[in-house]
């Protein structure tokens, strides 16, 4: 006996797919952490040192590598970008459709 199983394509955000509020935000953050996370282990670094780089605890690095990303905004998340040697762009324009969305280009 076989039976139908039903497949949901992804809107590409995780996070919208499972109805969460602030999904875009979510998103963003996730994609930022990435970041960081492979420049910590391109570089080889322990947490402590990254934590001392950023200017945050250990523990913060963990929760970072891990995606646990309450504790951190935007604006946080960008600062540690800039602190290991990426520039943040941020472009604002029309949109081309009725469907607003959030882009993050790396």
């Amino acid at each position: 006996m076989t039976q139908d199983i039903e497949i949901t394509t992804s809107s590409g955000n995780v996070f919208a797919d499972l109805g969460l509020p602030d999904s875009e935000e979510l998103f963003v953050k996730a994609q930022l952490a990435q970041k960081i996370n492979a420049y910590i282990t391109a570089n080889k670094m322990t947490q402590e040192s990254a934590a001392k780089l950023l200017g945050v605890d250990q523990p913060k690095i963990s929760a970072l590598m891990r995606g646990k990303l309450t504790g951190f905004s935007l604006e946080r998340l960008f600062k540690f970008l800039n602190t290991i040697g990426s520039d943040v762009k941020i472009t604002i324009q029309p949109n081309s459709s009725n469907n607003a969305r959030t882009t993050v280009c790396f």
